[in-house]
């Protein structure tokens, strides 16, 4: 006994060192099968991180895990991910551990974690799961593997959890997405055929063109599936679905041939409760539908039937019906009733643009309003032809009174419409409005909206659209915001490629308004103290030029208040295109005077930016300084005046989020005309500096009558070119730059009269007449640097005394010349100051004029410092 548990221990520890070293023994194996299957059949990069193979996690069968497996393309979808999973986990076998690497493997259950699998088309037809490799790059198959492949099924269960599918074909521009995707099944051998029980759930988005069918719509299906592999044919038997709330039961085949695939299935409502049509809403919207009371019936059902291949699709016939019904939820007061629809989807012939969908009847009525459509779409998939007829009134107010919408703000007004409309959308695209029927009215009354993206109520109080074969009337808009209002009237030339063709809305349009607010139409900033969520409040109440307006605005408006301005009888005209407004022939009264100007503003780049023409006439200085950010930094010294100003100015720049200009980036250049002006020279502290510096100046006789100068900007710098203007009988020249800080270096020239420089030049004026006295003048250099509100004055005399020293004596010099021509030498000295008696006479004979002149001009200098000259007469007399 104790030999026979002694070896029995034995065997025991013996299985167990082989369950544990087995894996280890044959986890190569397995690898090697993988890198097999990857080298011999696939043209893509793949990677895994580990394979882990275990005898005791799924005991007696041997379990294989692949961690982070991943597919990535070359070329031409270099880069791109086919498929990711975070984990893979294959039951088998443990005798398929034991088979050469080429021998195929029988797995019996499998599962897949977070998978994500990406299936592309290209525009060019090439798809990114085309990765096998071609038959000239792999080897020719042994007979063995011609049979059975690398793998074989023989699947008891099988789960793909938490995994995501995206299809896309940019050919038809289908796309489907399955998100949060978990799918199992359970298999059953019956004969030759394998039944499969399986459960799914997932969130599908469906679109095609440009129109999105299905958007995160929750799908459930219960399905028990008949597969003969055989003849790969998969049948669908006692198949329940949920699309969204909406419940479903079909039934049917599809099975797959060489060439084309055969699909047979038919499904429908188990139900015709009128609760099916509100399930078919996404939950999102429908809310919950519990104690929903609702009367009349609602069914869908259909069949997909016929051949797929190349060129055909299945036949299908599809019908929506109800008839009279109604729903009202318990928590509002209104229901919808006379509800009727008649719809169908249908493809008679297999040819994918033969599909069109038939609108037979779509009425409903809230209160006392009806509404009713009814009409077709031809050519789904190709040049899609519509044909459309609406006709009713619907107040507004009543919707969210009806139905659980999700509005920020309550709706009003009423609509009234009674609209045909027959089109293709080929002439649509191509702008072929010829070919556009339409007929009818529309109109809206009573209607007011409020979102955060308005700072105001907007109200229209009517507005009335005629519809005709070649363009679209805005008969009548009256409306409201703020301070201000609008009328306008005008034309619209395609509307329906606007709505259904992405273009761009055209049109002429009229605008009338007694008072228009800019600041009625712009986000006002969020008040916080901190300086980084300010600054994200202004970028997102920036100011946009729709990029979907190709349209012309002619505008007379009595009143436009922008910020703190105010102009009087605006008109013009405004185009905007490609998110830039082109101003023309903009005429306006602002500051007592006139405005005119030419331009545009673009909001397209992320910077928005400006380039303008504008043209000020006898505008009031002071008026226009108080108001006009650009008048303070272009002339800030005007602060200072009173009077009347001409300018025309041609700049550009860029603009802040509110499209009021950024000064520093301001380009161009200015004519600016004085027309008269009167100076206050306490009002800048540059004038009152200057009123004490140079006690000469009378600045109320400052003459600023016509007075031009030129002025550039160029990267937030003024430059003013040289101009002239007189204080009484002083000219002065000035020119320079500053900045829009206000730091400034300017050079400013006075011609003064030498009377007003002082007692430091009087003994020079003294040596001249009085004609030549009262004429004379000197130039007087000023610096002007520092800014405007703390300036520094550099004055500088002694030039101005050299200078005027020198202007003497070259009058001297004149003098001096005429009298040695005309009357000798002795009467010249005699003219300059009196002989000088030392001097020997006869040398006048032995030197020629030019000593002569040298002679006379060391007694002018002699004269001039007179003080100098008597210091040294006496020395002369005591030695």
């Amino acid at each position: 006994m104790k030999k026979a548990l002694k070896i029995l221990g034995i065997v025991l520890l013996l299985f167990i060192i082989a369950i544990i070293s087995i894996p280890f023994l044959f986890k190569g194996t397995i690898q090697d099968k993988v890198r097999y299957m990857i080298n011999e059949h696939v043209n893509a990069k793949v990677d895994f991180a580990d394979i882990d193979i275990s005898l005791l996690r799924s005991f007696p069968q041997a379990s294989v895990e692949i961690d982070e497996l991943s597919i990535i393309n070359y070329e031409p979808f270099e880069g791109d991910t086919l498929v990711y999973s975070k984990k893979i986990a294959l039951d088998m076998s443990i005798n398929e551990l034991f088979k050469d690497a080429s021998e195929p493997i029988s797995v019996k259950e499998f599962i897949i974690d977070e998978a994500h699998i990406a299936i592309k088309t290209d525009s060019l037809g090439n798809s990114n799961f085309d990765i096998a490799r071609k038959q000239s790059e792999t080897p020719e198959p042994t007979p063995k593997e011609e049979e059975s492949g690398s793998f074989t099924f023989a699947l008891e269960h099988y789960e793909v959890n938490h995994s995501n599918i995206l299809y896309k074909d940019d050919q038809s521009g289908t796309i489907l997405e399955l998100t949060d995707l978990n799918h199992k099944g359970d298999g059953a051998v019956s004969g030759e055929k394998v039944i499969l029980n399986t459960h799914s759930d997932t969130e599908a988005s469906f679109g095609l063109g440009d129109t999105k069918y299905l958007n995160k719509n929750k799908l459930q299906l219960d399905a028990a599936i008949e597969l003969d592999l055989e003849n790969q044919k998969y049948s669908f038997m006692e198949n329940k679905a949920l699309i969204n709330q909406l419940p479903l039961e079909f039934n049917g085949f599809v099975q797959l041939f060489e060439k084309h695939t055969e699909v047979d299935l038919s499904f429908k409502t188990p139900s015709s409760d009128f609760k099916n049509f509100l399930a078919v809403i996404p939950e999102t919207y429908a809310k919950n539908l519990d104690g929903v009371e609702t009367s009349g019936d609602f069914s869908i059902q259909g069949m997909i039937k016929g051949t797929a291949d190349d060129t055909y699709i299945p036949k299908m016939d599809i019908t929506i019906l109800s008839n009279n019904a109604s729903f009202k939820y318990p928590d509002l007061p209104k229901s919808v009733s006379n509800i009727t629809i008649d719809t169908q989807i249908k493809n008679d012939t297999g040819l994918v643009d033969d599909t069109f969908v038939k609108i037979g009847n779509l009425t409903f009525r809230i209160d006392q309003d009806t509404f009713a459509a009814k009409g077709s779409l031809l050519n789904l998939t190709g040049n899609m032809i519509v044909d459309m007829a609406v006709n009713g009134t619907l107040n507004l107010s009543n919707l969210d009174q009806a139905y659980p919408l999700q509005l920020e703000q309550d709706l009003n007004g009423i609509v009234k419409a009674d609209i045909k409309t027959h089109f293709d959308m080929q002439s649509l695209e191509k702008e072929q409005y010829q070919n556009v029927k339409s007929s009818g009215n529309a109109s809206i009354s009573g209607f007011s909206y409020s979102s955060p993206e308005t700072p105001n109520e907007i109200k229209i109080s009517n507005a009335d659209v005629s519809f005709n074969p070649d363009v679209i009337t805005l008969n009548t808009l009256d409306a409201n915001t703020g301070k201000s209002d609008l009328k306008a009237k005008g034309t619209i030339h395609n509307l329906m490629g606007f709505l259904f063709s992405k273009q761009d809305l055209k049109g002429e349009f009229d605008v009338n308004s007694n008072v228009f607010a800019v600041n009625d139409f712009m986000v006002a900033e969020s008040d916080t103290d901190e300086k980084e969520e300010k600054e994200v409040a202004n970028e997102e109440g920036a100011l946009q030029i729709p990029s979907f307006l190709n349209a012309t605005l002619n505008f007379d408006a009595k009143k436009v208040i922008y910020d703190n301005l105010e102009l009087k009888n605006t008109k013009g005209s405004v185009k905007i295109k490609d998110e830039t407004a082109y101003l023309e022939n903009v005429t306006s009264n602002i500051f007592d005077g006139g405005l005119a100007f030419n331009g545009n503003v673009s909001t397209k780049s992320e910077v928005p930016s400006f380039a303008m023409s504008l043209d000020l006439s006898k505008v009031n200085i002071a008026k226009s300084f108080n108001s006009l950010e650009l008048i303070k930094g272009l002339a800030p010294i005007a602060k200072a005046l009173t009077g009347a100003l001409t300018t025309q100015i041609k700049l550009n720049g860029d603009l802040k989020n509110d499209l009021t200009p950024v000064l520093t980036s301001l380009k161009g250049n200015a004519l600016a005309e004085i027309l008269n002006a009167k100076v206050n020279a306490e009002g800048t502290p540059l004038l009152s500096k200057l009123d004490g510096e140079l006690n000469f100046l009378n600045l109320d006789k400052l003459n600023l009558k016509d007075i031009k100068t030129k002025l550039s900007f160029d990267d937030g710098q003024i430059n003013v070119k040289p101009f002239d203007f007189t204080i009484d009988d002083i000219k002065i020249t000035a020119s320079g730059s500053h900045g829009f800080d206000s730091n400034m270096n300017y050079n400013v020239s006075l011609d003064v009269p030498a009377k007003y420089l002082g007692n430091d030049i009087s003994g020079l004026v003294s040596q001249l007449n009085e004609q030549e006295a009262k004429s004379m003048t000197i130039a007087l250099p000023v610096g002007v640097t520092g800014n405007f509100t703390n300036p520094k004055i550099s004055l500088n005399t002694n030039q101005a005394i050299s200078q005027l020293t020198q202007q003497i004596i070259s009058k001297q010099k004149e003098k001096a010349k005429e009298q040695i021509i005309g009357k000798g030498t002795k009467t010249i000295t005699d003219l300059l100051g009196g002989s000088n008696k030392s001097k020997d006479s006869t040398k006048t004979d032995n030197t020629n004029s030019d000593d002569q002149l040298k002679e006379t001009a060391k007694d002018i200098l002699g004269g001039f410092f007179k003080k100098k000259k008597k210091k040294k007469d006496s020395s002369k007399t005591k030695n």
